[in-house]
């Protein structure tokens, strides 16, 4: 199992490693080395890679190079790419040890906001998905809608295998590795994800003007996180905006737990965000926090069907006030909802939008993998 996120707080990744070890197989997870390298605790076998580059083109080649040479002389039966930036590598090992191999597409690669003004590095990626993905033995990616749309441009067909939170994620451990979060008496507002191009931070920063009662927390790193504090930093308000960095996965919980309300608010910037199903909706039912989210249609689906909500327009979240607004309506909806129906909103959530609807899906499509040969 190949990633190049970090091993650490990738709990997609995390999740799929415990399934796979859980259901039998002898799982290695290898990805880069953070600065901070904590260790992994984990039953499965895990392997860092400390890396010279650690972004742009250099990172994705020496990333590739690097796999492929620790994969080629490795003792698997099975290669696994999660996402594009490792297909390469996973893909060439896998042909030269005659090996099958799964692709697992996360997100919509070629078309994430960081590419939109790149259109030669796109079309690499999209090479490399052209020339790549139909090889997989299995194909599965994280909604219905980003698995049409790669049926549509590669003309394979696609698994669907959603990115959701566990029901023990509801369950935190009693030592925290970070101090316990005091807020007083404010609504904590909370952003969890990537602080990256398109993601809104800075519309929720602004918002915060007209929110005295509140506290934003922002969780999570990214290319415009130290931007993004500088900007809030700035502000009259700025005491009552925090960035926390990335967090492991048991404070992040202990956090959401204590959050009024979640974001999973984006800008339309292309199909990878519009198509998007982010976890973090998923987190915050667990969590029993009800979200603020973008009007996208796999988003809508889920906030709508499950009552979890509200959808919000692009315009008003552009909009300070209009989006200050809408905060203000959804914690009102939520404070004055019946304790009966608020629970039975997020039990039927529980039972259905977690890990465990998905795993046995996951562990039919490895099965399916590991019965092909090339």
């Amino acid at each position: 199992m190949v990633v190049s996120n970090d091993l650490l707080t990738d709990q997609r990744v995390q999740r799929s490693c415990d399934t796979l070890f859980e259901a039998g197989y002898d799982v290695t997870l290898v990805g880069r080395a953070w600065p901070d390298n904590t260790p992994l605790k984990k039953k499965y076998k895990t392997r860092k890679m400390r890396l010279l580059f650690k972004r742009g083109a250099s990172f994705y080649a020496e990333l590739n190079v690097r796999l492929f040479l620790k994969l080629l002389f490795s003792n698997a039966d099975l290669f696994y790419a999660n996402d594009t930036d490792t297909l390469l590598a996973v893909a060439f090992a896998a042909r030269l040890r005659r090996k099958p191999f799964v692709f697992d597409g996360h997100e919509l690669f070629p078309d994430v906001p960081e590419l939109v003004d790149k259109p030669m590095v796109r079309k690499v990626w999209q090479c490399v998905e052209r020339s790549f993905i139909p090889k997989a033995a299995v194909r599965i990616t994280v909604n219905q809608g980003v698995a049409y749309e790669y049926e549509r441009r590669y003309g394979v067909s696609f698994g669907v295998v959603r990115n959701l939170s566990s029901i023990l994620d509801s369950e935190v451990s009693a030592h925290p590795t970070s101090p316990e979060f005091d807020f007083h008496d404010s609504k904590v507002l909370l952003y969890q994800g990537a602080v990256n191009k398109g993601r809104c931070v800075k519309e929720l920063i602004d918002a915060m003007e007209y929110l005295p009662d509140c506290r934003l927390v922002v969780v999570g790193s990214g290319d415009i996180k130290d931007e993004m504090q500088r900007y809030a930093g700035g502000k009259s308000y700025a005491g009552r905006i925090s960035f926390t960095g990335r967090m492991m996965p048991d404070d992040l919980r202990r956090l959401t737990s204590q959050a009024a309300l979640g974001f999973c608010i984006m800008q339309n910037m292309g199909l990878n965000y519009y198509l998007s199903l982010p976890n973090r909706i998923s987190d915050y039912a667990v969590a029993g926090i009800p979200v603020l989210a973008s009007d996208f249609p796999e988003i809508r689906r889920v906030v709508e069907e499950y009552g979890l909500g509200t959808l919000v327009a692009e315009d008003t979240v552009a909009n300070p006030q209009g989006l200050a607004s809408v905060v203000r309506a959804t914690l009102a909806q939520w404070q004055s909802m019946a304790g009966e129906e608020r629970s039975a909103r997020f039990a039927r959530a529980k039972a259905e939008l977690t890990w465990e609807s998905e795993k046995k899906l996951l562990v039919g499509y490895v099965d399916k993998a590991i019965g092909c040969r090339h």
